[in-house]
């Protein structure tokens, strides 16, 4: 199957890339797991990650996957660069092009940021965020725990709890997840749900406790105060009370349930510490596979070859 040129959401995909990107993951977790755990497929290709906004679990997974694929990498801090001085994201595109690198992971404050950077450059683009639109390899490798914990995406019950209003992660994660046959779910305050929440096909709960006993996968969601207007819930104090995840509402999961975060983690806040360090969480799985899930991207767009 030839893969489209760019990754810029899970929405356009098909379930058959899905999982064509997870099979190779698991495939590069085993490649992760040798003593050497490099493998030479994207050898003199060079990628770009391009991060607008700060970052350091993503960019650093980014980094570290294009390295076991033995490709250079060169990283764009904003704090540093010639954004500080008013260049547009138009020259910096332009910028890009003539230094002729391969690929580019973008992260960027505005919706469509990656979109309009893929449409002017011929080196392919991975979506790392986009404001408040997607983040599909954080999506991905979601997925890709999920999977591997079950065994399947098909029919699991998967709830989403938090700020739903402002994250890229969940609306990742919804397209991704109904693609591939789940029943998704979010539970939130009104003021955290979006307001086009019917176009996404979801189930809307608000009360926590209710719900919490029937569902296989619970992510909880960072509150993103910083993309937040005043006044959207009383206090954290209260929104911990009703919607956090607390050692007693995970004793009342599915014994087998497991629970999720895309990080970073507001501890005490939307999960307790006791809850984000026991074992139904796969928290620490999902940083770990998702370096694998990362070098399955690069590996695809790059059009990396197996040696």
């Amino acid at each position: 199957m030839n893969p489209k040129k760019d990754l810029l959401g899970t929405e356009e995909l098909t379930t058959q890339e899905i999982y064509q990107y997870l099979d190779l993951a698991d495939n590069f977790l085993e490649v992760l797991a040798r003593p050497i755990p490099i493998v030479p497929s994207l050898r003199g290709k060079t990628i770009l990650t391009l991060f607008f906004e700060s970052s350091t679990r993503t960019q650093i997974s980014f980094s570290i996957a294009a390295k076991r694929l033995s490709a250079d990498v060169v990283n764009f801090s904003q704090a540093t660069s010639s954004v500080k001085k008013g260049e547009t994201l138009l020259d910096t595109a332009r910028n890009i092009e003539a230094m002729k690198v391969d690929g580019v992971v973008v992260r960027h404050s505005a919706p469509g940021a990656a979109k309009f950077l893929s449409e002017r450059l011929e080196a392919f683009v991975v979506n790392a965020g986009d404001g408040t639109h997607e983040h599909p390899t954080q999506a991905l490798l979601d997925l890709m725990t999920m999977r591997r914990h079950f065994g399947r995406i098909k029919k699991l019950n998967v709830l989403i709890v938090g700020d739903i209003a402002h994250s890229r992660v969940a609306r990742s994660n919804i397209f991704g997840l109904k693609t591939l046959g789940a029943r998704v779910a979010i539970c939130a305050p009104p003021t955290l749900i979006p307001v086009e929440i019917d176009d996404l096909g979801v189930e809307v709960f608000y009360n926590l406790d209710e719900i919490i006993h029937d569902f296989d996968v619970i992510m909880a969601l960072r509150i993103q105060l910083e993309r937040q207007q005043a006044g959207l819930f009383p206090s954290v104090r209260e929104y911990r009370t009703f919607y956090g995840l607390t050692k007693e509402r995970a004793g009342r999961m599915k014994a087998k349930g497991v629970i999720m975060h895309p990080g970073p983690t507001n501890r005490g806040i939307e999960i307790d510490p006791d809850v984000a360090d026991s074992d139904k969480s796969v928290i620490l799985e999902q940083v770990k596979n998702g370096v694998a899930l990362r070098m399955a991207v690069l590996f695809i767009h790059a059009g990396g070859k197996i040696e």
